[in-house]
């Protein structure tokens, strides 16, 4: 099982670092994921997801946590990253830093449910065991984040172009 932790590490820090946008502290929910395992390895059912499971463990990890520091205003909204400038030439990397700042847009629990069945390529069904939802509540979070999310390309993209027209 501790082999299996292994190869799981790469995508805990994956998930960590999308909760707490910070390096650092990642780094810290992965040790605190794994022991947290490694204290419940009796827990774990042989034969069903070890990285739904795992996830399980770091999401209620990350809560806990955020929830004992208090903070005045919501945990994730505190963590959006700040404007970065790009050179001109680099477009690509514009568009994912815009796409990144769009993505915080949206509201916690619709920006989790994308990201864990989007990027850490999740289904439906893992992703709401992970998050303690039923399978439709996952699947309508996922359709509305990807609705929010692309109506806010939209909004951006009219109003970079709005901002690239020449004046009369």
């Amino acid at each position: 099982m501790r082999r299996d932790f292994t190869r799981l590490l790469p995508e805990l820090r994956a998930f960590a670092r999308f909760l707490t946008r910070d390096q650092a502290a990642a780094d810290d929910l992965v040790q605190d994921t794994v022991v947290r395992a490694l204290a419940s390895q009796h827990s774990f059912e042989p034969g069903t997801n070890l990285k739904a499971w795992m996830f399980t463990i770091q999401r209620n990890a990350f809560y806990e946590q955020a929830r004992r520091r208090q903070r005045e205003r919501r945990v994730m909204d505190e963590q959006r990253p700040e404007a970065v400038s790009e050179p001109p030439q680099a477009i690509g990397r514009a568009r994912v830093s815009d796409l990144q700042r769009l993505l915080w847009t949206l509201p916690p629990l619709l920006r989790e449910a994308l990201v864990l069945v989007g990027a850490q390529e999740l289904s439906h069904e893992q992703a709401a065991a992970i998050c303690g939802v039923p399978v439709g509540t996952m699947k309508a979070r996922v359709s509305r984040a990807r609705a929010q999310l692309a109506q806010a390309v939209r909004v951006a993209d009219g109003e970079r172009q709005e901002g690239d027209a020449a004046p009369d």
